[in-house]
C-alpha cells in the first residue's frame, strides 16, 4: 500500500518534468548559442569543402565567410527560438542566381543531418529544426 501510496506522489512529478522539457524551446534543448554556432561551423566546412555545393562559397575572402557564418548561427537561433535576431537578406533575395537545384537542396539537408548526427542531436530535436528550416526550400531552390 505505501509503494502504490508514494509511486502515485511521484507521477505528477515526473509529469511536470516531462511537461518542463517539452515546454523548454528548441532553442533550449539545442544547447544554446553556443551550440548552434558549433553546428553551424561543422555545417558549413561540409558545404564549403563539398563536390557540387563548394562553388557556392568561391569568391568570399575571410570576412565575407564569417559575415556567412553569423549570418547562419543567428538564422538558426531565431528559428529555434533563441534571442537572435536575423538581419540579413531574405533568402529569396540571397540566393537568386545561384542556380540551387533541389538535389542542390538535398545534398545540403543530407550534410546538415551529418553534422546533426556528429553532434548526437536526439530525434525530435533534429526533426523540429528540420522542419524549420524546411520553409525556406521555396526561396532557396531556384530549379
Amino acid at each position: 500500500m505505501r509503494v502504490l501510496f508514494a509511486a502515485a506522489l511521484a507521477l505528477p512529478i515526473l509529469s511536470s518534468s516531462a511537461a518542463a522539457q517539452q515546454q523548454r524551446t528548441l532553442y533550449q534543448r539545442l544547447g544554446g548559442y553556443d551550440a548552434i554556432a558549433a553546428v553551424t561551423d561543422d555545417f558549413l566546412v561540409r558545404l564549403a569543402t563539398d563536390s557540387t555545393l563548394g562553388r557556392l562559397f568561391a569568391g568570399h575572402g575571410t570576412a565575407g565567410q564569417q559575415r556567412i557564418r553569423q549570418l547562419v548561427v543567428d538564422q538558426l537561433c531565431a528559428a529555434a527560438g533563441g534571442p537572435c535576431i536575423y538581419t540579413g537578406r531574405d533568402m529569396k533575395t540571397t540566393h537568386a542566381g545561384l542556380g540551387i537545384s533541389e538535389a542542390n537542396w538535398d545534398r545540403a539537408v543530407q550534410l546538415l543531418v551529418a553534422t546533426l548526427d556528429k553532434f548526437k542531436l536526439p530525434a525530435p530535436e533534429k526533426n523540429e529544426l528540420l522542419a524549420a528550416i524546411s520553409g525556406m526550400k521555396k526561396d532557396i531552390v531556384e530549379r
